[in-house]
């Protein structure tokens, strides 16, 4: 069943605000990561609404629970392509259009990206994680959802699982972040993983970023260039 839903607010601090303030809190300070996507639709106005949506301009009661199957499938890390080289093309594109180099952006996404774990399985409600050579496996219940309010004026929604049986070494608390705030197949995402569910919530600089793993690595490199 799912849990009530929490409401928290994240302040979105620069990094040097961060470090002053001593906190575990922070964020990019006005960039709210910018990997929004939306996905093609017929009409217009719904186009635009989708849009809204993944940007992070929505209401409340537009949110609705999702399940584990959202996000079946088998997907790899790009923080691998990000270390080599592979991602640069995406960065010098963002470096036209944005207010940072592409050395800054690779580094700004080699902080977001970073991860041990280079593959995750999900059947079911099985997770499997794979890093640095080996395997563990952890069962995973709905622990509802929390909706962030950054101060850049626009929301995020993080849609927890709590581990109910498993390996040690699996994490207690999965969050998933895709853009999307109801139930739909996901086509990406971000995963917060560890065993404090607060702490996760307040973690928004590092987010490790998933693609399905059938996908070759110039199909991700043009599915971020879409988007």
């Amino acid at each position: 069943m799912t849990s009530a839903v929490v409401r928290y607010t994240a302040t979105f601090l620069t990094t040097a605000g961060l470090l002053a303030a001593g906190g575990t809190q922070g964020v990019f300070a006005s960039d709210t990561h910018d990997h929004g996507h939306d996905h093609g639709h017929d009409h217009e106005q719904g186009h635009q609404h989708d849009k809204d949506i993944h940007s992070g301009y929505f209401d409340d009661d537009q949110v609705k629970a999702r399940q584990l199957s959202d996000w079946e499938g088998d997907w790899r890390s790009v923080y691998p392509l990000l270390q080599n080289g592979t991602l640069d093309e995406v960065f010098a594109h963002k470096a036209k259009k944005g207010d940072k180099s592409a050395e800054e952006y690779k580094k700004y996404y080699r902080e977001g990206y970073r991860t041990d774990v280079e593959r995750i399985d999900i059947h079911g409600q099985d997770v499997t994680f794979h890093a640095n050579g080996d395997a563990y496996s952890g069962q995973y219940a709905n622990d509802g959802y929390e909706i962030l309010n950054y101060e850049a004026g626009n929301r995020g929604v993080r849609f927890i699982f709590k581990k109910t049986e498993g390996d040690d070494r699996a994490p207690d608390f999965i969050q998933f972040s895709d853009h999307d705030i109801a139930p739909t197949d996901a086509h990406h995402y971000h995963l917060y993983m560890g065993d404090d569910r607060q702490a996760l919530l307040n973690n928004v600089v590092n987010w490790p970023t998933y693609y399905p793993a059938n996908l070759s690595d110039q199909q991700i490199v043009e599915e971020m260039l879409a988007h």
